[in-house]
C-alpha cells in the first residue's frame, strides 16, 4: 500500500475513534455501549460507596419478630401488609374510626409527622368500627394516603391489642414492647415519636 494511502487510513481510524469517544460522553452518566459490546461494570466514584444502596431501604427485620408484630392484613387500598416488616424499629399503631371527631382532630398531626418519621418510627393507622367507604373518605379528607391504613373492619387487630375505644395509640419500642397505650393529643404524639426516633 502506498505511504500516502497508509497515512489516510491511519487518520481515518484516529478520527473514527475520537468521534466514538465524543459520542459516548454525550450520552450522560450511564453511557450507552456500542452494539455488540459487553457492558462493563460501572466504576465507583469517590462520593458513593459501591455497597451503599441507591435508595434508603427499611432496616432488615431481626431474625425474631416480637409477638406484638406477628400479624398481617390489608390496607384500605388493598395492599398486603405484614407488621413483621416493622420489627427492629419503634412503631406507633393508631386505632381510629371514620366517624370519630377526636380521630379527625388527631389526623392532622398524623398526616404531618408520619412522612418525616416513616423510616425511623413508622405510624400505622388501624381503621375499624365503620364502613370501608367512610374509612377511605376519611383517609382522603385528612391526606393520610402516604401512611399505611389497615382495613380492620373485622376487628382482628383491635382485639389483638385489646383496644376498646377510639382513638387509641399503641406505641411499641424497638423490641416490640408496648410502652404506651391510650389517648395522645397532637403535641404528646409528636413528642413520643421524636423521643423514640432518638433512641
Amino acid at each position: 500500500m502506498p505511504p500516502r494511502t497508509v497515512r489516510h487510513a491511519v487518520v481515518a481510524v484516529v478520527l473514527a475513534a475520537a468521534l466514538a469517544a465524543t459520542g459516548a460522553c454525550a450520552v450522560g452518566p450511564e453511557r450507552a455501549a456500542p452494539a455488540g459490546a459487553v457492558a462493563a461494570a460501572p466504576t465507583p466514584t469517590a462520593t458513593a460507596s459501591p455497597a451503599a444502596p441507591v435508595t434508603s431501604a427499611a432496616p432488615t427485620p431481626p431474625a425474631t419478630v416480637p409477638k406484638t408484630l406477628s400479624f398481617a392484613g390489608r390496607t384500605l387500598d388493598g395492599t398486603a401488609f405484614s407488621a413483621a416488616a416493622l420489627a427492629g424499629r419503634p412503631v406507633v399503631l393508631w386505632f381510629w374510626a371514620p366517624w370519630c371527631a377526636t380521630c379527625a382532630s388527631q389526623a392532622w398531626t398524623v398526616a404531618e409527622i408520619a412522612p418525616k418519621y416513616r423510616d425511623t418510627v413508622p405510624i400505622v393507622g388501624v381503621a375499624g368500627l365503620g364502613e370501608q367507604k367512610a374509612m377511605k373518605e376519611f383517609v382522603t379528607e385528612f391526606d393520610l394516603a402516604g401512611t399505611p391504613q389497615l382495613d380492620d373492619r373485622a376487628g382482628a387487630v383491635w382485639r389483638r391489642f385489646k383496644v376498646a375505644e377510639q382513638s387509641t395509640f399503641v406505641v411499641l419500642d424497638r423490641d416490640g414492647k408496648v410502652v404506651h397505650q391510650g389517648f395522645l393529643d397532637g403535641e404528646s404524639l409528636t413528642r413520643q415519636v421524636e423521643t423514640l426516633a432518638l433512641r
